[in-house]
């Protein structure tokens, strides 16, 4: 029998067989479970979501209650004329700084009012509420007579009757409320004083934005799910569905939950198998209640799936390995030397050589290997060799293009500046010459400190600015930590010299070229910015992908490249009459 008959015929019988039982035995059971510890996360979700929400909305129920006692509101409404405009005036200030104590370290709380017949104080937002005490807002808390009443989410355009709002798109169009009638009295001198009953008392009106409930349950629940917050009358106070806020939600299912109040049940909703959580705040008294498919489950089964069958293959292997032990030994051995072997060499580790002691077919397979692997080796090498003297000669070649470019326009101007000056200054400018020369004829065109690249750039300026008879200055911000770092020289010669030859030939003084450097996200940045002319974004394009146009800034582009990846290079940002700004990118590290 052939090694593929012994290997097809031995794993097809004791492994692929019973695999395929166990799987699917498995996939059900894991689906069960799975969806059973699914329910009690999603349970557990909506029940910590609803103490969340007692918490938020307990600490303002809680501010409210300090309110009846608060002996500066009790002094401001027991003189308070509602008859004069100007005390009444000066009183919203006053009580408008009195709740920002209470309420305005609460990032949740939308705006804090003191609602009365003659005047709205306190508002934080401004509010087109028009009359407020004609709401049904109002009218509840007067009836719960200093109970906090929790009133669900409703339309502000049809609760205050602003239809002129319909239009326009509010942040405040749907807000719930907590409001409580507010009977003030405090201590003076052991003895309570009580408000005049000839006092209107006022209705504290604390808002919130519907969203502050949609943002806790949207980052919580699992994905697919969607979730409804209902008052005692079903009416939706927030949900996944933003149609329905503010609606009544009747349904026969939710009657059933709200005997029981808390609790998990899986039913079928519009055809479809669900998980349903709910859970009845303490303190507001509405439901949280979480629907979630139970079809959105079955992607966490993978990971369980996946690791059942991994363990069930490995006690299959171990009951083959007794049955079939002598041919599971001659089939192996030779396979684990070649994995071995293929993994070194992945690695990288081309001398690695597998001992061949048979001749049978995995004798051959050995031998092939190690010829490949051979093979591999040499041309690993000789492609790297290549590699590396092509890469060397191009930066060679690029390096050596730069020198007659620049050399031709330095003398250019020296030229000029002698026939213009009467040589006057003739000297200075060939030490700067010499010493410019000196910097660019090195053999080694390797990476330059920054400061040799400043102090050439130095004396080049000084070339120009002669030649040009003061028409530009130059500035420099410069991070001192760069100049601790190499980067290729002649970096910025060929951006500032389209400056002062193209940017500024229109101006007769005045130009600025500012060089800056700084470091940012394991980066380099360098800017060249000048204040001429400017460039259009079509010669910005023709500059920086037309082979016949400056032939610097490419030769500069390409050594940043090559020296560092494709990543970093050169951006240009300019407009006409707006100047030009270059700035280079380079890594931080090199």
């Amino acid at each position: 029998m052939t090694f593929k008959a012994r290997l097809l015929m031995s794993y097809m019988i004791l492994i692929a067989l019973p695999l395929l039982v166990l799987s699917t035995l498995f996939y059900k059971t894991s689906l069960k479970v799975v969806t059973e510890q699914a329910q009690k996360n999603v349970y557990a979700i909506v029940q910590k979501n609803n103490e969340v929400i007692d918490t938020k909305l307990g600490v303002v129920d809680q501010s409210s209650r300090a309110l009846f006692v608060d002996k500066d509101l009790f002094q401001i409404f027991s003189k308070l004329s509602p008859d004069k405009e100007e005390e009444l005036v000066a009183a919203d200030r006053q009580i408008s700084a009195i709740l920002s104590k209470y309420f305005s370290q609460n990032e949740d709380v939308y705006a804090y009012q003191l609602w009365t017949s003659y005047f709205s104080f306190g508002t934080s937002r401004a509010l087109p509420q028009g009359d407020p005490t004609l709401s049904k807002i109002y009218k509840e808390a007067e009836l719960a007579a200093g109970k906090m009443v929790w009133y669900p989410t409703y339309d502000f355009i049809d609760m205050f009757e602003q239809p002129w709002l319909t239009k326009g798109n509010i942040e405040f169009r749907y807000l719930f409320s907590a409001t409580r009638l507010l009977n003030f009295s405090h201590l003076e001198d052991s003895t309570l004083v009580k408000l005049n009953p000839d006092v209107e008392r006022p209705v504290l009106t604390i808002s919130y934005k519907s969203t502050v409930l949609d943002e806790l349950f949207e980052k919580s629940i699992p994905t697919g799910s969607r979730y409804l917050v209902l008052d005692p009358n079903d009416i939706v106070v927030a949900g996944s569905d933003e149609v329905q806020i503010t609606k009544s939600y009747k349904k026969q299912w939710i009657d059933a939950f709200r005997k029981t109040g808390s609790g998990t049940q899986r039913m079928k909703l519009d055809g479809e198998n669900m998980i349903v959580c709910y859970d009845r705040s303490e303190l507001t008294g509405w439901m949280s209640i979480v629907i979630t498919p139970e079809s959105a489950l079955v992607s966490s089964l993978v990971p369980v799936i996946r690791t059942s069958t991994i363990l069930i293959a490995l006690i299959l292997i171990g009951v083959a390995f007794l049955f079939a032990y002598f041919i599971l030994g001659r089939i192996t051995g030779p396979i684990k030397k070649l994995l071995g072997a293929m993994r070194s060499v992945g690695e990288g580790d081309f001398q690695t050589r597998v001992e061949v002691g048979r001749n049978d077919e995995f004798g051959i397979l050995l031998q092939r290997f190690n010829r490949m692997n051979d093979r591999i080796h040499l041309l690993v090498k000789e492609n790297y060799e290549i590699k590396l003297k092509e890469k060397e000669a191009e930066i060679h070649a690029l390096n050596m293009q730069m020198n007659p470019h620049f050399l031709y326009n330095t003398l250019n101007i020296m030229n000029w500046t002698a026939i213009e000056n009467n040589q006057k200054e003739l000297s200075k400018m060939l030490v700067c010459l010499s010493n410019m020369l000196h910097y660019t004829s090195r053999k080694e065109w390797g990476a330059v400190h920054l400061s040799e690249e400043i102090e050439w750039m130095k004396n080049y300026f000084y070339i120009m600015t002669a030649r040009f008879e003061g028409k530009f200055t130059v500035r420099y911000e410069i991070d001192p930590v760069l100049y601790d770092v190499k980067l290729p020289r002649l970096l910025f010669q060929p951006f500032v010299e389209n400056a002062i030859l193209h940017g500024f030939n229109q101006l007769e003084d005045g130009g600025l070229i500012t060089i800056r450097g700084w470091t940012e996200n394991e980066s380099r940045y360098f800017e060249i910015r000048d204040n001429g002319r400017g460039i259009s974004e079509e010669t910005i394009q023709a500059i920086l992908f037309k082979e016949p146009s400056s032939v610097g800034i490419k030769n500069t582009i390409s050594r940043i490249q090559m020296a560092y990846g494709d990543s970093y290079g050169v951006h240009i940002h300019s407009s006409a009459g707006l100047g030009t700004r270059v700035v280079i990118h380079l890594p931080a590290k090199t």
